[in-house]
């Protein structure tokens, strides 16, 4: 114990820690939390985490859902063609939660400290930012995924009625070429809801590597899932003459049609390349706090905030600044920033097996449940 407070003293560690408003500054989503103003118009926290269907049925735009839990990124495949389709329908900052979430879910499993808004998730209900659960859906069997859960998993966007197909065909009345074009995207519409099967966990990762690892194989369905649909959308897209392309812009919620498309780049990239203490600096410091590093160990933990450092600079690049006007372009832009988590993953692994592997049991078994017992009091 002595030699782990001696490292401490002597190790990497700032001289002056972050307080809690740089935390909850310094995050991609920091204008949502800090009630700024985006393009004149107040950023305030969500009152409902719904999904997007059941937003936009209430009047709501459809934000990314911010959750712990033993399945990353919860309305994935549903989000990921809905954006294609309906872009302006989803809040500005849907992309910079994605951001952040990547990152708590890898050190924090029962909530980021300092952040209020993230919740155990839609496990058997729609939850509320004002009524929400600080204890994820548990299975009978300790480390299972539950019955609920493993229900949103296998059935993303219950598979092809997530995609408006019917709704495409009134709208565009296709030729008889065309309606082969649109049987060849519902089929591979099936094929990446299968993908999604396929990366659900039966099991619920205990372990900061072993949810790295999950988020991780989630990602590479969702892009595997991008680049399986994106040639069938792009030849029947193609195949649309300009009324119909038109029409098929004009599918789906009424909500955000009016408002403008795409943030001034200068904005989205100002707040991209903002500090990112929150995401870089909280994890550490909250790691020597419960795991009391040795020096050695204190040494891989200092070559592990540098490869969160680099991750986060992968992500401000990939911010979103611009929405294109087609559906095509829209998944390409899709693709890039799920390349970028992915990258980001990868960036992050080995430094973090490497940290966690020096660690005794007793380590390991303290830095499997950070945050447990302060992430509700912080927030």
């Amino acid at each position: 114990m002595q030699d782990r407070r001696q490292a401490l003293r002597q190790g990497a560690r700032p001289a002056r820690r972050i307080t809690a408003q740089q935390a909850r500054q310094g995050r991609f989503a920091a204008a949502r939390i800090g009630g700024r103003r985006i393009g004149g118009r107040r950023i305030d926290p969500p009152r409902r985490w719904l999904p997007p269907r059941l937003a936009w049925r209430r009047g709501f735009h459809a934000y990314y859902v911010p959750w712990f839990g033993p399945v990353f990124w919860p309305y994935a495949y549903t989000d990921l063609f809905f954006f294609t389709f309906w872009p302006y329908a989803y809040d500005d900052l849907y992309w910079a939660y994605m951001y952040d979430d990547f990152f708590d879910g890898i050190f924090f499993p029962y909530g980021a400290p300092y952040v209020g808004y993230a919740h155990a998730g839609p496990y058997d209900r729609v939850t509320t930012a004002r009524r929400s659960s600080r204890q994820p859906a548990l299975a009978s069997v300790p480390g299972q995924v539950s019955e609920p859960v493993q229900r949103l998993c296998n059935e993303p966007g219950s598979g092809v009625t997530a995609w408006p197909i019917e709704d495409i065909e009134k709208a565009l009345k296709p030729t008889d070429a065309q309606h082969v074009l649109l049987t060849d995207l519902k089929q591979a519409s099936e094929a990446a809801a299968e993908k999604f099967k396929q990366a659900c966990p039966e099991h619920v990762p205990l372990t900061p590597t072993g949810r790295l690892a999950a988020m991780t194989e989630r990602l590479q369905a969702t892009l595997d899932a991008v680049k399986l649909v994106r040639p069938p959308l792009e030849r029947f897209y193609t195949s649309l003459d300009n009324e119909q392309q038109a029409r098929f812009n004009a599918i789906g919620p009424s909500i955000g049609k009016k408002r403008p498309q795409a943030r001034p780049n200068g904005e989205a990239k100002a707040e991209c390349s903002s500090d990112k203490a929150g995401l870089t600096s909280v994890p550490i410091e909250r790691i020597e706090e419960t795991v009391e590093p040795t020096a050695e160990q204190n040494e891989r933990l200092g070559k592990l905030r540098g490869a969160i450092e680099k991750a986060v600079q992968t992500l401000e690049q990939a911010c979103p600044d611009y929405v294109p006007q087609t559906p095509v372009g829209r998944l390409d832009v899709m693709q890039k920033r799920l390349e970028a988590m992915i990258e980001a993953a990868n960036t992050v692994r080995p430094a973090l097996e490497e940290f966690y592997g020096s660690l005794d049991n007793e380590q390991k078994a303290r830095l499997n449940q950070l945050g447990r017992d302060r992430a509700r009091s912080d927030g």
